[in-house]
């Protein structure tokens, strides 16, 4: 073998890297002028390749359909997330979903995932007189000097929004106490990358005291909280049950949304919390299967004049997401 063979077989291995990366670079250019093309005059399309291009557009979905208008919903503030198997994300909707508002309850899903990452859920909790203070409204189904274990007092927290579980949760579990729960409801949203959103309460309750300052949020952020909380199974379990009563008194969730018979999609529901301050208005996140398994729905409202909005404008979100896109 020449010596100037050799040189020429050298140089064409070390450039086999190069030639490769043209090659994709090519077919990715290629690929993104075929479907800008494509978009703009799909009769182009010759007929051997209409299966192929189906499959891609199927998975392209779901499709904004400009013939329906948009939608007007009367709340402060809102915002919809498509979220896929793989954890992309795709806005469906959104209004003012920046702007940071008090949110009421919505608050409780920060104390369940605090609770859920650092605590043992079998150690058992004794429910203290503090935890039942009327400031803290309603006791719900508990009693002063019961014992359960921390995980009970996440089917109150969630489908009751008891504010009593809330202060159980973060003042009677062994060797912590308010301060230290809030602090730490401050780390988890730091690390999630709520970026708009201050903790100063466990419970959502505007705080007598004037001056206090409210837990506050945006939708964007409620939306990244359920996005994480929904990873842990017993979550969409709590959110999901219309009631529950393996310890006694029976608990009923505040999502009517779970019992409406008016609703077509009400199987496609996953969970939702619900929450309303005089501050906060009505709140509600709500969380659905997408339409032909297409993912996971996140919806939040903030700002509705009253309880019930809260549950009329969430209808009017879904059902308009089922007609607005191809899915």
């Amino acid at each position: 073998m020449s010596s100037n063979f050799k040189f020429l077989l050298l140089i064409l291995i070390l450039s086999l890297p190069f030639w490769w990366g043209m090659n994709s670079l090519e077919k990715d250019l290629s690929d993104f002028f075929f479907w800008h093309q494509i978009s703009k005059s799909p009769q182009l399309i010759p007929h051997i390749f209409t299966a192929q291009l189906d499959e891609k557009l199927e998975a392209l979905k779901p499709i904004r359909d400009r013939k329906i208008g948009d939608l007007d919903l009367k709340v402060k503030s809102a915002i919809s997330v498509l979220v896929d198997d793989k954890g992309l994300e795709k806005i469906l909707f959104k209004k003012e979903e920046d702007i940071e508002l008090p949110i009421a309850s919505l608050t409780k899903m920060m104390t369940a995932w605090v609770v859920l990452n650092h605590y043992n859920l079998s150690k058992e909790i004794t429910i203290s007189k503090k935890a039942l203070d009327k400031k803290y409204g309603e006791n719900g189904k508990l009693q002063e000097g019961r014992t359960f274990k921390a995980e009970y007092f996440l089917y109150p927290l969630l489908m009751e929004s008891s504010n009593s579980a809330a202060i159980a949760l973060s003042n009677d579990y062994e060797g912590i106490n308010q301060e230290k729960f809030i602090a730490l409801m401050n780390e988890e949203a730091e690390k999630i990358g709520m970026n708009s959103t201050s903790f100063y309460n466990p419970t959502g309750l505007d705080p007598e005291e004037s001056g206090t300052k409210l837990n506050h949020s945006n939708a964007k952020d409620l939306a990244k909280l359920a996005k994480t909380l929904l990873k842990k199974p017993l979550i969409p379990e709590i959110l999901s049950l219309k009631s529950y009563s393996l310890y006694g008194p029976e608990l009923v969730n505040t999502n009517k949304l779970l019992i409406d018979e008016n609703i077509s999609w009400q199987e496609r529901i996953i969970g939702g919390k619900t929450g309303f301050t005089e501050k906060a208005g009505g709140v509600l996140l709500l969380a659905l299967k997408a339409p032909k398994g297409k993912g996971t729905i996140i919806n939040v409202i903030l700002g509705t004049e009253n309880t019930e909005d809260r549950f009329q404008e969430m209808k009017k979100l879904v059902n308009w997401l089922k007609e607005a896109y191809q899915w």
